[in-house]
């Protein structure tokens, strides 16, 4: 088990092997991204394991510790990188301790440049009501993307089931954007898939699910949900914000 580590020690693991060219990792994705389509979840994070090595990590957020767990089985002490934007509930950082304390994976928590106090002294208090946008860029876009500066390729827990804006997400893809190969190992699980494998091991998840909360971001940005509602219909409400950027 691993406590939570840190972006620096994440640059200095990334740094020992050398990544491959743009040209490279695209290719790979047009040989290999209809293949794996329909591939087991366990077998596509083997896959890009064996594929991307030191340079290949998990990426979540902790509403549940699914992609967490599932990695953890296929590939131990795998890097699972958290942002932490300084805006959670405290039980997703209770979350995020409980995976460090629990699970064989290399947790790295990473941070915004600014603190929320100094990016209230540059923009002013409550960014997030003003232009969340700018918010999202600064406190989740940015810092994920230096953080994913040593790595070819970086898996999400994105579900096609969750919006109508990733209904089409492939398992295997190119983020443009961030110039990574994106994997997304559950893309194709549905919810009663989700929910089976979390009952069927055991897996950890956000307290915040059982009390509203089926789609957790920040605090201000989230609200609950009525049962029934669409389950992320309770981020950014009243606007027609739908995603932080991070998978657009």
């Amino acid at each position: 088990m691993t406590a939570p580590g840190t972006i620096a020690a994440r640059n200095r693991r990334g740094s020992e092997t050398e990544g491959r060219s743009t040209e490279e990792l695209k290719s790979i994705v047009s040989h290999v991204g209809a293949e794996l389509e329909l591939a087991p979840a366990a077998d596509i994070i083997e896959w890009a394991v064996a594929t991307f090595g030191a340079r290949f990590c998990i990426t979540s957020s902790m509403g549940d510790a699914v992609l967490s767990h599932l990695a953890s089985k296929v590939a131990p002490g795998v890097d699972v990188v958290f942002l932490d934007t300084g805006y959670h509930f405290v039980e997703t950082i209770g979350t995020r301790d409980a995976v460090a304390a629990t699970l064989p994976v290399n947790l790295l928590t990473i941070t915004p440049v600014q603190t929320v106090a100094e990016q209230d002294a540059e923009y002013g208090p409550d960014l997030y009501k003003r232009d969340p946008d700018l918010c999202c860029a600064l406190r989740k876009v940015a810092p994920l993307q230096e953080s994913l500066a040593n790595y070819d390729a970086w898996a999400t827990g994105l579900r096609r089931a969750e919006t109508h804006n990733r209904v089409i997400a492939p398992v295997v893809g190119w983020d443009e954007k961030k110039q990574k190969v994106k994997v997304s190992p559950l893309a194709r699980w549905t919810d009663d898939e989700v929910d089976r494998y979390i009952a069927e091991n055991g897996v950890l998840v956000n307290p915040l699910q059982y009390d509203g909360y089926p789609s957790i971001g920040c605090w201000p940005c989230t609200q609950r949900v009525a049962p029934g509602d669409d389950p992320r219909s309770g981020r950014w409400a009243g606007t027609s914000k739908t995603e932080c950027g991070i998978n657009q």
